[in-house]
C-alpha cells in the first residue's frame, strides 16, 4: 500500500510540473512576438520586421549589393532557394525589416554571388540569418 502512495505521489507531481511547464510555455508566447509579417499588396511576398531582440538572438547581418563588371555583386550567403529551385535575397528598405527579392545568377564565384537580375547597388541585403528571416515570412514552424 505505502508504494501505491508513493507513486501515486511522484504521478501528481509529474502532473504538477508538466501543468507548470505548460503554463510558462504560453506566457512565452502570449508576449510579444519576436517578428511581425505583413502581406505586401498586389504580391505573393511579405515584409519582415523583427524586434531589436530577434536581430541579436539571430545575429542577424547585413551588406551592400554592389557595382562589378557591369554587374549586381551580393555575398553568397545572402542567397537563398526556395523548394521550387527559385533563388532569393532579402533586402532590406528599413532597419529591421526585410523582404524577399527574386534574382537572377550569372554565376558563383567564391563568396560572391553575380547577378544578371537583382537589386540596384547600394541596396542593404540580409547576409546572415536569411534561412531564420525565410522561416518566419513563410511561418515554417507555425
Amino acid at each position: 500500500m505505502k508504494h501505491l502512495q508513493q507513486n501515486m505521489l511522484a504521478a501528481l507531481l509529474m502532473v504538477g510540473l508538466q501543468f507548470t511547464a505548460c503554463q510558462r510555455h504560453q506566457t512565452s508566447h502570449s508576449a510579444a512576438h519576436p517578428a511581425e509579417v505583413k502581406k505586401i499588396e498586389g504580391s505573393n511576398l511579405s515584409s519582415v520586421t523583427l524586434t531589436e531582440q530577434a536581430m541579436k538572438r539571430l545575429d542577424v547581418q547585413t551588406d551592400q549589393a554592389r557595382a562589378e563588371g557591369g554587374k549586381i555583386v551580393v555575398p553568397y550567403s545572402a542567397l537563398i532557394y526556395d523548394p521550387k529551385g527559385q533563388t532569393w535575397i532579402y533586402t532590406s528598405p528599413a532597419p529591421r525589416t526585410f523582404v524577399r527579392h527574386r534574382v537572377d545568377i550569372d554565376r558563383i564565384v567564391g563568396n560572391s554571388v553575380i547577378l544578371n537580375d537583382g537589386p540596384p547597388a547600394g541596396t542593404v541585403v540580409a547576409s546572415v540569418a536569411v534561412a531564420e528571416i525565410y522561416g518566419t515570412e513563410l511561418k515554417v514552424g507555425h
